[in-house]
């Protein structure tokens, strides 16, 4: 279970490295800070996408707390989101070191 999370945690980081790359190349191109919110990088991936986004949306998918959240989630930057998905798909999959160390009995 501990090596699916450490590689769900590897993707995510190496998509946010991604999007920091893409953002990075469109702020020196246009001169100014440019940061992709998470609903247009996933829109970007083609309709499909698109359609789930929205659909996630909508104001019948669920409780008004949940649609308030996911709002606000989409409008981050996507690679602070993949970033943070990350460091808590890594800290799932952490080993703790024993307390007592290696030669207790």
């Amino acid at each position: 279970m501990r090596l699916l999370l450490r590689f769900a945690s590897f993707v995510a980081l190496t998509a946010a490295v991604l999007a920091g790359t893409v953002d990075s190349i469109q702020s020196v191109a246009a001169s100014e800070p440019v940061l992709t919110p998470l609903a247009e990088g996933i829109a970007l991936l083609g309709p499909d996408a698109l359609n789930w986004v929205q659909s996630l949306q909508r104001t019948d998918a669920g409780p008004a707390i949940w649609l308030t959240a996911l709002h606000w989630v989409f409008m981050q930057p996507a690679f602070a989101v993949f970033l943070v998905i990350a460091l808590l798909l890594w800290m799932a999959g952490y080993k703790k070191k024993p307390a007592a160390g290696r030669f207790a009995a």
